[in-house]
C-alpha cells in the first residue's frame, strides 16, 4: 500500500494535523514491520514441533514472543520467548536419538529479536561488540560470566539427532539460569530417563516441551537481567507406543511429566526434598507426576489454564 503523505498534508489545516497524520502512518509501517521473519503470535511457520501441530493452550501474554529457531536454513524448533526476562518460557520439540556427541559449544543470540528486519536466523557471537538493540532484546554471554548459574538447555543437544540439530540448541533464547547441582544432577537424569522411554516404547514421534517456572513471590535476577526460575519443568507426547507395555510402564504413556527444583532453599509445596539424597545433589529433586498434575501445577503458577497436548494426547 502507498500512502501519498504530502497530498494529506496538503489537506491538513495546520502543521500539528500534518505532524499527527505522519505520526500515525509511521507507527502503522512499524507495526508492520514487526512481524517480519520467524516471529509471529501462533508459531505458524514451525508448527511441526507440536502435537498435532498445536502449540500450548494458556501460555501465552504480555511480553511473550514465539520464536522457529532458525539455524542454518532450517527449523529445529519453537521457543515461547519473555522478552522482559530474558529467558524463554518454554522450548517445544521432536526427541530423537543423537548419532554423535555433544557438540562444542557455539553460542548463539537471536537478532530478529533486536531489529524488525534481521534475517529470521540464529547468529553466533563473536568479538565484535554486540549492538545495544541485541543487549536490551534478550540474553547475552556476559550475563552468565562469573555467575553461580550454568547455561541450561530447554531443549538439551543430546535429545536431538544430527550434528546441525544439536548445534542450533546453544541459542541463549533456549536457555535459562540453571545451578549446576540440577543440571548435571537430577535434571540431567530424567532427560536420560526420557530418551530412554523414547527409545524403548514409542514407534512414532515423542513431543517434548520443557520450560522455567518463575519465583511465585517476587522474580529473581541473574545481573539484573535475566530470570531466575525457582523450578524446571517437562511433558512429553507420545501418542504411538509399544501395545504390550510393562506393567510399571503403563502410566507413563502417552503422557507423562516432571517438576525439577532450581532452588535448593524454596518450599516443599511442589517438589519435596530427599534427606537421604548425596549432599551436592539435596535440593535439587525431581518429582515425576502425570500431565493433568504438571498443568494444575503451571496453571497456579502462571495464573491462566494451561493445556500443553492437544486432547491429552489421545
Amino acid at each position: 500500500m502507498h500512502l501519498c503523505l504530502p497530498d494529506l498534508c496538503s489537506m491538513s489545516h495546520s502543521r500539528n494535523t500534518c505532524s499527527s497524520i505522519l505520526a500515525f502512518f509511521l507507527l502503522l509501517s512499524r507495526i508492520d514491520s514487526l512481524v517480519f521473519g520467524e516471529l509471529d503470535l501462533d508459531f505458524s511457520k514451525c508448527r511441526d514441533f507440536f502435537y498435532k501441530k498445536m502449540p500450548p493452550k494458556g501460555l501465552n501474554g504480555v511480553g511473550y514472543q514465539s520464536i522457529c529457531q532458525r539455524f542454518e536454513n532450517q527449523y529445529r524448533f519453537a521457543s515461547l520467548y519473555h522478552r522482559q526476562n530474558r529467558t524463554p518460557l518454554y522450548s517445544a520439540y521432536i526427541i530423537s536419538s543423537a548419532d554423535g556427541k555433544r557438540p562444542n559449544s557455539t553460542w548463539m543470540y537471536e537478532p530478529q529479536l533486536a531489529f524488525s528486519n534481521a534475517e529470521p536466523e540464529m547468529k553466533p557471537f563473536d568479538d565484535t561488540p554486540l549492538d545495544q538493540n541485541v543487549i536490551e532484546s534478550q540474553a547475552v554471554l556476559q550475563d552468565y560470566k562469573n555467575s553461580n548459574y550454568t547455561r541450561g538447555h530447554l531443549n538439551p543437544s543430546m535429545h536431538q539427532k544430527t550434528s546441525e540439530d544439536r548445534a542450533a540448541t546453544f541459542t541463549l533464547t533456549n536457555i535459562v539460569p540453571q545451578k549446576a547441582g540440577s543440571n548435571s544432577g537430577p535434571w540431567n537424569s530424567l532427560e536420560k530417563q526420557v530418551l530412554r522411554k523414547f527409545k524403548a516404547f514409542c514407534e512414532g514421534p515423542m513431543y517434548v516441551i520443557t520450560g522455567a517456572l518463575p519465583y511465585a513471590n517476587g522474580a529473581q535476577w541473574l545481573n539484573n537481567r535475566v530470570s531466575i526460575p525457582e523450578y524446571m519443568w517437562s511433558a512429553y507426547c507420545c501418542p504411538f507406543y509399544k501395545a504390550k507395555l510393562p506393567r510399571d510402564v503403563r502410566p507413563l504413556f502417552p503422557t507423562y511429566a516432571a517438576v525439577g527444583r532450581n532452588d535448593r532453599d524454596s518450599g516443599e509445596e511442589i517438589v519435596s526434598v530427599n534427606p537421604k539424597a548425596r549432599l551436592s545433589l539435596r535440593g535439587y529433586d525431581v518429582r515425576k507426576m502425570p500431565l493433568q498434575t504438571l498443568e494444575s501445577i503451571l496453571a497456579q503458577r502462571l495464573a491462566m489454564p494451561i493445556s500443553l497436548f492437544d486432547g491429552q494426547c489421545q
